[in-house]
């Protein structure tokens, strides 16, 4: 459906001693990708909580390929394949500089009211957005 591409150098705090890029770093990877797609469409989480609506993560996945190194530039493509309803889904696909495949994941985030903390739908505001993009 839609889909932004977000490029990041690995930086020497992303990396273990081997300088491999750290499993953990790839979901704050798929976090900068997401906030950055968000933002390429006109809207930010901090808009969003402005609006009343918040948006916790209540899945995350990854399946590493190929490790990303120290200094190398990845880029993260983030991808919503369908409309949200009651969650939202994106996919992640990472790849080097050289091409090759270095994970892929997706994470699911819900809608919730910022002041009762209770599930919601997606807000009519948001899909009216994203019919646009």
């Amino acid at each position: 459906m839609k889909s932004f591409e977000h490029k990041i150098r690995v930086e020497y705090h992303h990396t273990d001693q081997m300088g491999v890029v750290h499993h953990s770093n790839y979901v704050k990877f798929f976090e900068a990708a997401r906030t950055e797609w968000l933002r390429a469409i006109g809207l930010t989480y901090a808009e969003m909580e402005r609006r009343g609506v918040m948006m916790p993560i209540v899945e995350v996945n990854v399946k590493y390929k190929h490790p990303a190194l120290y200094d190398e530039l990845i880029t993260v493509r983030a991808i919503v394949d369908e409309m949200p309803m009651a969650r939202m889904t994106f996919r992640y696909e990472i790849t080097g500089e050289d091409g090759r495949e270095v994970a892929t994941g997706s994470t699911t985030l819900g809608f919730i009211d910022r002041e009762t903390r209770r599930p919601q739908r997606a807000p009519k505001w948001l899909l009216e957005v994203l019919e646009r993009v």
